[in-house]
């Protein structure tokens, strides 16, 4: 591969706009052996393949990965955050993955979702009553933050006392300083020491939540949680806790990025946003091609267990690959004019998901949220002015793409 194309993340062009970056990789070796040390997917097929393929590739020696990034010698479990990754089912393999995850899907069921429908919508609606007679918003912090959020808080049953406007903002900023390890990207002591800090408040936060459903139980997410159990048992109050921090936290940074990129999306194809406003049903196929087009997830890592044959490349046992869903989703190869965002897009689905055992077990929310949110929008604002210009990219880490502001006026 020629220098110039080598894979360089910090280059800031990867936050701008990746995908011709994305788009040289494809064509030109799609299956490469980067000089960071894995290999890079970029080709639909071949992420496909790996992240389906669940006796060959999956997330490996979690000690092991994390000291590719900080060196042999650093202390992974000494510290709150990397533990707490340790312990969460996305980054287990069976048989702990599957117990875990068995468990929660016995809670986190599709007909729970379904049943949120209302309740989903009554919290769009009253963040939208909140700033609809002030004729502008910045939508990331006053709309898409906080939409997401709320709605976890919902359905883990938080009372108005455990989820205060303090409690909320309080959360939101634990979960954003902590869940840079999520990334596994070297940054300071500092920095550390408050993902740390932060780790441990949410654990404690949620676990006097968990502690207080066994006490009192109620129709919610958490005490779902505290009764679903298998032949070995029901999950630990500290295993609840791990989940309950994941959740939320997935919930709120992919949700609030798909719906801030969905929104910059339509305003840079303003035919498709005249459809949305001309039909607000086709809510639910834009947010299948909001996935497509600019997913919050832009790759996600695997090992390989055995030496597999990917794309007519040998990856060896051991080997790690970085799978980049993003580029995957604009493979010509599979989507017919892939850099053209189009709501009416049928065919081949997304892999912002993921796939296999790791496929998002939340999946089926954040489609929930993206239709209503996407459907409320249009319906109170069809004049929406989106203003491009303002859109400011996230600039922490890779893995995940989504903005940090755009303002919207009606």
């Amino acid at each position: 591969m020629s220098e110039a194309l080598r894979f360089d993340l910090t280059d800031p062009q990867l936050k701008r706009d990746p995908y011709p970056i994305f788009k040289a990789l494809r064509d030109t070796e799609p299956l490469h052996f980067s000089p960071l040390g894995f290999w890079i997917a970029t080709r639909y097929e071949d992420v496909r393949a790996i992240l389906m393929d669940r006796t060959n590739f999956g997330q490996g020696d979690f000690l092991s990965n994390i000291r590719l990034f900080y060196g042999p010698d650093f202390d992974v479990l000494s510290h709150s955050a990397y533990r707490w990754l340790s312990e969460i089912f996305l980054y287990q393999d069976p048989p702990r993955h599957t117990r875990v995850r068995g468990l929660v899907t016995q809670a986190l069921t599709a007909r729970r979702v379904i049943e949120m429908r209302p309740r989903v919508q009554a919290v769009a609606d009253r963040l939208l009553d909140a700033v609809a007679g002030k004729g502008r918003m910045e939508v990331i912090h006053e709309f898409a933050y906080r939409f997401p959020t709320l709605v976890m808080c919902d359905m883990l049953g938080l009372s108005p006392e455990e989820a205060s406007d303090e409690v909320l903002v309080a959360l939101n900023q634990a979960i954003a300083d902590s869940f840079v390890v999520f990334e596994m990207r070297a940054f300071s002591d500092a920095e550390l020491g408050l993902a740390n800090r932060q780790m441990d408040f949410l654990l404690d936060f949620f676990g006097s939540v968990i502690a207080d459903r066994r006490r009192n139980p109620r129709d919610d997410l958490a005490t779902a949680l505290c009764n679903a159990r298998d032949e070995n048992g029901p999950l630990s109050d500290h295993e609840i806790a791990t989940v309950a921090i994941g959740l939320f936290g997935a919930g709120f940074e992919t949700t609030a990025h798909m719906i801030g990129n969905g929104l910059l999306s339509l305003a840079r194809f303003p035919d498709q946003w005249a459809k949305l406003v001309a039909d607000p049903d086709l809510a639910e196929p834009a947010t299948e091609e909001i996935l497509r087009y600019e997913s919050s997830l832009v790759g996600t890592n695997r090992t390989a267990f055995t030496d597999t044959e990917v794309g007519g490349k040998l990856i060896r046992a051991g080997e790690r690959v970085l799978t980049l869903v993003a580029a995957g989703n604009r493979d010509p190869a599979v989507f017919e004019e892939p850099d053209r965002f189009d709501i009416t897009r049928k065919g081949l689905k997304h892999l912002s998901f993921g796939g296999g055992i790791h496929f998002c077990v939340g999946a089926e929310l954040a489609r929930l949220e993206g239709e209503i949110a996407l459907k409320s929008l249009v319906a109170r604002f069809p004049h929406m002015q989106i203003d491009t210009a303002s859109a400011q990219w996230r600039q922490e880490g890779f893995m995940f793409r989504g903005l940090t502001k755009l303002d919207v006026s009606w």
